[in-house]
């Protein structure tokens, strides 16, 4: 593993422990070089199924791109990195326990609002903004109208 400080190739483990309620095992790391420290995750690659977008293009299930997403939803209000995580988990979880080859980005999108509505509405707001697409103020007050009813 090459230090992301210093690109040295060396380093060695200084604490490793489970993580992601056990779907991967964090490993703190020092490197050899320049003595810093970083984390890590290791987790079981597993064959995840294709998303089908919307327009019908098929891409490889993304992890991080619904990490982004949550991160510029979530950007200046009061939810954890480690609640961001969980919820990218929970919703990766979901996908593989469906067991299909082929999922539609609508349900990836219905999970991760659905989590993020029940963690805080000011970040669904965003992230509802985004992926559905509004294209009128009423849509949108449509579903902060929503929101409200839902309390």
């Amino acid at each position: 593993m090459r230090c992301p400080y210093c690109g040295h190739p060396e380093d060695r483990v200084v604490d490793s422990r489970e993580a992601q309620e056990g779907q991967a095992t964090r490993r703190r790391r020092e490197c050899a070089g320049c003595g810093r420290r970083f984390t890590t995750y290791e987790r079981i690659e597993e064959i995840l199924p294709s998303v089908v977008k919307k327009d019908g293009r098929r891409e490889p299930f993304d992890r991080k791109k619904i990490l982004e997403g949550l991160k510029r939803a979530c950007q200046k209000r009061p939810v954890s990195a480690e609640q961001i995580e969980q919820i990218v988990t929970a919703v990766e979880r979901r996908v593989q326990e469906m067991g299909e080859k082929e999922v539609p980005s609508t349900v990836i999108g219905e999970a991760v609002m659905e989590r993020l509505r029940a963690l805080d509405p000011v970040a669904y707001v965003r992230f509802a903004s985004v992926y559905r697409a509004f294209r009128d103020v009423g849509e949108f007050m449509s579903e902060l109208e929503g929101l409200t009813r839902k309390k």
